[in-house]
């Protein structure tokens, strides 16, 4: 079984996006949009109104020893049902 939400994405863009009770998680990139829904259902215990996904694509970071690769990751914008909210981005 694989493990679908791997983190939640907290940036100042996303925290913008959260008025809009829009949340961004990292996931597996062998998730689908239907995986995504029913795991933020269960774990948050909240309705999902629709999901979006994004591809991105991983760069090479430069650190003291050369070039290192990053892999590509996935991330995904989930959209809640009007008065819902997740607690763990509001700070409680």
């Amino acid at each position: 079984m694989i493990t679908i939400i791997k983190k939640p994405l907290v940036t100042e863009k996303n925290t913008y996006f959260a008025g809009d009770n829009v949340y961004v998680f990292e996931v597996d990139k062998r998730a689908s949009k239907t995986d995504v829904k029913t795991a933020v259902q269960k774990m948050f215990e909240v309705k999902v109104d629709k999901v979006r996904t994004s591809n991105c694509r991983g760069r090479s970071k430069t650190n003291k020893f050369g070039k290192s690769p990053v892999p590509h990751w996935k991330k995904a914008y989930v959209k809640l049902a009007a008065g819902e909210k997740i607690a763990m981005f509001e700070g409680a």
